[in-house]
């Protein structure tokens, strides 16, 4: 069942059945990975709301990640190229023992799977997967900034952000 609630102008929360998701933790089940990270999850081209919830499976079932919390879609406008679809925006926060170099090419590879074209800046995309935190590290290179440039100037992080029950 898929719950919406309007927000600001153009800005729509949406319920789907692992977003949000809030992962039980039980002395049995818990994670020996040793790195918390976010990540930023978006698209607006096909069944987006869909292919996120495949997507939340894969990494579910994914031995690179283990997935702790989801936020709730945020449904908003593009911003850089406008003339195209509204974007579902969501945040995943995994733990992981890959390195941020290694995390990126593994979620470059993800993306790949799910159908991720790079046709120009800011253009519509079936998936795009961005390090938006990786614990306290801060670094700068010519592939990979963490935290995200953008991350503070960008509605579609701080909305769902705002509604995780787990804070960086």
């Amino acid at each position: 069942m898929v719950k919406r609630k309007s927000l600001v102008k153009n800005h729509t929360l949406v319920f789907i059945e692992h977003f949000p998701y809030h992962r039980k933790i039980r002395k049995i089940n818990r994670s020996h990975k040793k790195h918390k990270v976010l990540l930023g999850i978006g698209g607006n081209v096909g069944d987006v709301q869909r292919r996120f919830e495949h997507l939340f499976q894969y990494l579910k079932t994914s031995r690179f990640v283990t997935v702790i919390e989801t936020a709730p879609l945020l449904k908003n406008p593009p911003f850089g190229y406008l003339d195209q679809d509204d974007f579902y925006n969501s945040l995943i926060l995994v733990e992981t023992n890959l390195t941020p170099r290694a995390l990126l090419r593994y979620i470059l590879r993800v993306e790949k799977k799910f159908g991720r074209k790079r046709l120009f800046k800011d253009g519509p995309r079936t998936l795009d997967i961005d390090i938006i935190f990786y614990e306290n590290v801060k670094m700068d290179t010519k592939v990979l900034t963490i935290p995200h440039p953008e991350w503070m100037n960008r509605s579609s992080v701080l909305i769902p952000l705002s509604k995780m029950k787990n804070k960086f």
